[in-house]
């Protein structure tokens, strides 16, 4: 059942897309700016933070665009949320931002948005794009 309410962010980010997306599509690239350790099997990624431990099964990715993940224990449960990062590049400006696409509880909205925002600046850090 899903009473999870989608929200979406936009992050302009000042690297090239095809370096962005190592940094998202890899358990190594991932491991720098996402959690403190990633780790994969197949389309199985263990998401490591302080010692505890959550699983997501990568549903899709397109090469040099976008990756889109679902939370195991989301999947047990039935749901149909998932997280997404693509990359999108401005046609005209050649500006390429960052689209997030997640899901959270009605009342956990902000506190995703604030991770988000958390991790991405991390990204930024790790992309020297801060």
């Amino acid at each position: 059942m899903d009473d999870k309410e989608k929200f979406e962010m936009e992050f302009v980010i000042q690297a090239s897309p095809t370096l962005i997306y190592q940094y998202i599509s890899t358990p190594s690239g991932l491991s720098e700016w996402f959690a403190d350790n990633v780790n994969s099997r197949g389309e199985l990624f263990t998401f490591i933070w302080d010692g505890s431990e959550e699983q997501a099964k990568l549903l899709s990715k397109k090469s040099g665009e976008r990756v889109k993940f679902r939370w195991l224990n989301d999947d047990e449960e039935g749901a149909t949320c998932y997280f997404e990062i693509r990359i999108q590049v401005d046609e005209i400006t050649k500006d390429v931002s960052l689209m997030i696409t997640d899901f959270a509880e009605e009342d956990e909205v902000e506190e995703g948005k604030m991770l988000w925002s958390n991790q991405i600046s991390s990204l930024k850090q790790v992309l020297g794009s801060a």
